[in-house]
């Protein structure tokens, strides 16, 4: 960690935090919506950076332009899975979908399940960058569940799989930027501390469906999905933490035929009167709607999404291949008065578009177009709706990719000004070693908030936690894999992440209510994890 004149005191620590509390308050306490609130925490960031922590301009304009440079990897995903959408939806595959869903079971708790918990993880492991959201919060919603929770669900149910899915990228980048003694250790521990979000993830997404009657009813799947989820994982990081994600929620997926022949879960469920995630008319709407697609046509989508994926990620050559293309952009160097610096770079956080989520859904979007185009279904939809993918498009994905843009900037910003620094310094300056290790994933979590990626969380958070933990002679392994949760956690209240959900479930401007549906887990899941972590370092 780099020596700077960081004013560490009460003061210099709530100007730092004002962007977050601003972004907070305005999104869940006033109910504005993602394009209001973003723009007005990125100049609360940006005000701070100049008149408090002494950012010259050039400072402000290097990390604005970083951030908006952020926001094209996000929006590449944004955009692609919104066409991906457009062409499923205008051709009636989703409710196609949901009619063959409800064939495989008619337990609309196991649907629930199966769709929200398992398919989204299983995105996770092979896409991820949002893919997990933007896919499966449109498919719950053709299934019948209000749109908030639509989004809501797949929030919290994927976070166990943040840190090592995508082929571990969010490990690798972590492994990157520290220096571990024990690298096994460390992604061992953080994959015990995700058996939380893991657990508490299948359990939370029951109770938004049917509250405790549900929660009973569902017990046994929940537990062993989450046994496969969580002990899969936790097994595979002794092995190959790359493939940890990818297998154990591959695992789980194909585990889903065998027990939706279970009798428990084949049939409706009973007892469950109260369902506050459903629609009242989903199941008018089913019976009333029409559509020339079938089944399996209506998965097309998902096969060639998980083909192109997998392909160009696990081909070794094609992957060399497709990896060689990469671009990004240039920047200077700069500091700001208190000495914290930033090198300058020929190529900032390169982009290699052939292996890029974004890259997998367009892809997938033009042969589902060229496919359901071939066989006739976009003369008319089952809700009347024509073939207007493009226009539609542009309405869906402009409103959302203002206050994403704002989001990163205002990340880049706190960043470069030294923010994040007082925030972390400030906590360590107070926390006797026991309150250091409870707050090691909040400060994960924080980063995650404030970035929209628990990845970039690692990258600025991993080296100043690993630099408080040896002054401290807190365990390493145990205060990076706190972190690594804590990051992971910190995404189901990600404003970019909000934002994707709210686009592709139709409900743009509704951020708010989806933070207040996903804060409480998030509180729980941090402080359970920080309970966790200092229980692993008495025993360590």
């Amino acid at each position: 960690m780099e020596t700077t004149d960081l004013p560490i005191t009460l003061v210099s620590w709530g100007m730092a935090l004002m962007p977050i509390v601003v972004l907070l308050v305005l999104l869940a306490g006033r109910q504005w919506k993602a394009t209001q609130a973003g723009p007005i925490g990125m100049l609360v960031a940006g005000a701070v950076a100049l008149f408090a922590l002494q950012t010259p301009w050039q400072g402000v304009a290097v990390a604005s332009g970083k951030g908006i440079w952020d926001a094209v990897y996000i929006l590449y995903v944004v955009w692609g899975a919104l066409l991906l959408y457009l062409v499923t939806d205008r051709a009636g595959g989703y409710d196609a979908l949901r009619r063959g869903v409800t064939r495989i079971s008619r337990n609309e708790v196991f649907v629930v399940i199966a769709l929200g918990w398992v398919f989204s993880s299983f995105l996770q492991g092979i896409a991820g960058f949002g893919a997990p959201i933007a896919i499966v919060a449109p498919l719950l919603v053709a299934y019948g569940l209000k749109p908030v929770y639509a989004v809501a669900i797949p929030l919290i149910a994927h976070i166990w799989a943040k840190m090592f899915g995508t082929l571990a990228v969010g490990w690798l980048a972590t492994v990157q930027v520290v220096d571990l003694a024990d690298e096994t250790a460390a992604a061992f521990q953080s994959a015990l501390l995700l058996t939380i979000p893991a657990v508490l993830g299948g359990a939370t997404v029951v109770w938004m469906y049917g509250r405790w009657a549900a929660v009973r009813h569902a017990a046994p799947l929940v537990v062993v999905i989450a046994s496969i989820h969580a002990g899969g994982q936790l097994a595979l990081t002794l092995v190959d933490p790359v493939l940890s994600a990818f297998l154990a929620s591959t695992a789980a997926m194909l585990a889903l035929y065998p027990l939706s022949r279970w009798s428990r879960y084949r049939e409706p469920a009973q007892g469950i009167t109260e369902r506050p995630a459903m629609r009242h008319d989903h199941a008018e709407q089913a019976d009333e709607r029409d559509t020339p697609m079938g089944f399996a046509m209506s998965l097309l989508p998902y096969v060639v999404l998980t083909t192109v994926a997998l392909a160009a990620l696990l081909i070794t050559p094609l992957q060399d291949a497709l990896a060689s293309i990469t671009f990004g952009l240039p920047f200077p160097a700069v500091e700001t008065g208190h000495g914290v610096a930033v090198d300058g770079v020929e190529a900032y956080s390169p982009i290699a578009p052939l292996t890029h989520p974004g890259s997998f859904l367009l892809v997938t979007a033009l042969v589902t177009w060229v496919v359901y185009r071939a066989r006739g279904y976009y003369r008319d939809t089952a809700g009347g709706r024509r073939h207007g993918i493009f226009r539609g498009l542009l309405d869906e994905a402009i409103p959302a990719s203002v206050p994403i843009i704002a989001f990163l900037v205002m990340a880049k910003l706190m960043d470069h000004s030294g923010s994040n620094e007082v925030l972390a310094l400030g906590i360590a300056a107070v926390a006797p070693p026991t309150a250091f290790a409870f707050l090691s994933s909040a400060i994960g979590a924080v980063g995650a908030f404030m970035t929209s990626s628990s990845t970039s969380s690692n990258v600025v958070f991993s080296g100043l936690q690993q630099t408080v933990a040896e002054l401290n002679d807190l365990p390493e392994a145990t205060i990076i894999g706190a972190q690594s949760a804590g990051g992971a956690i910190g995404n189901a209240v990600a404003p970019a992440n909000l934002v994707l959900g709210t686009s592709t479930a139709g409900i743009g401007g509704q951020e708010g209510a989806i933070l207040r549906k996903t804060m409480p887990w998030t509180i729980a899941a941090t402080g359970l994890t920080g309970l966790a972590t200092v229980l692993i370092v008495a025993l360590t």
